[in-house]
């Protein structure tokens, strides 16, 4: 494979992974709300506690992914098998 082709697919493998720790996030974060704190707040806070519980996802998984491709970046050469997501706008001489 070239390297677009690696890119697109890391892209893809990357996308869907953040997804997934997106969802499972919330869904811990929501069930650590209801086993803790639903049955002490007043019966309002549920919406809140939704939303929260979303936008601290969407925090975790940003810095899981971090890590993760932290991690990926000590082990692999990203120049060597992807090409670059964006080219410079200036033109190399």
């Amino acid at each position: 494979m070239n390297k677009k082709a690696n890119t697109f697919l890391f892209l893809a493998g990357a996308t869907v992974f953040n997804i997934i720790v997106t969802v499972v996030s919330f869904f811990l974060l929501i069930i650590l709300y209801v086993k803790t704190l639903m049955n002490r707040l007043p019966e309002g806070t549920q919406e809140w506690a939704f939303t929260l519980s979303f936008i601290a996802a969407l925090i975790i998984s940003f810095f899981v992914y971090r890590f993760v491709i932290k991690r990926l970046e000590k082990k692999i050469d990203m120049d060597k098998y992807f090409d670059p997501i964006f080219s410079s706008r200036r033109r190399q001489r």
